[in-house]
């Protein structure tokens, strides 16, 4: 635990890992935006539904220069997504572990980041680690939310290929011309 709570919407990075800060804490899903809206419609978070993160500062020293910046960042949550199979929701349990080198400016972020594995970011004056943890959390989501077995079975047709009923565009039509009187 750090001596002084922070704000995670606006954390001093320089100072957190100088004092070696460690916080952690929970966010309610809702307020995250752009994660809610990977939600299936059917069963978007509720006010109730946290994320919860972790943020540990480090000071590394660098022998003839400042000490490195870094900040270790965890996050979780559960989301419900869509079942690319079936469109139901499928319950995804989201995980993300990253640590993060903050340099003095983007030219330096980007020439260190060319040449490392590690990501490096440039030091701002504050920084919103919700949103960091939310950007992490977005790329963790699964590349094709499925069920292992989804809960309603999908429809086949005779030849064994699943299909879906589909309206022929023009359906309504045909309709229409067998309920008018002939001539």
């Amino acid at each position: 635990m750090s001596i002084h709570p922070i704000d995670p919407r606006s954390v001093d990075v320089a100072a957190f890992a100088k004092q070696g800060g460690d916080e952690s804490g929970s966010c309610a899903l809702v307020l995250l935006d752009r994660l809610c809206d990977e939600a299936h419609a059917d069963a978007k978070p509720t006010a109730a539904e946290q994320m919860q993160w972790r943020a540990t500062g480090e000071s590394r020293p660098k022998r003839g220069a400042e000490a490195e910046v870094w900040l270790h960042l965890e996050g979780q949550a559960r989301l419900a997504l869509v079942c690319q199979r079936c469109l139901q929701p499928v319950e995804a349990a989201l995980q993300a572990r990253r640590s993060f080198q903050f340099v003095a400016g983007e030219e330096q972020a980007a020439a260190i980041d060319a040449d490392s594995e590690d990501d490096v970011l440039a030091l701002s004056r504050t920084l919103d680690l919700i949103g960091l943890v939310e950007d992490e959390l977005l790329l963790a989501l699964p590349l094709v939310p499925r069920h292992e077995a989804c809960p309603q079975p999908l429809k086949v047709r005779d030849d064994g290929d699943l299909f879906e009923e589909r309206v022929h565009p023009f359906a309504a039509l045909g309709d229409l011309k067998r309920k008018l009187p002939s001539s």
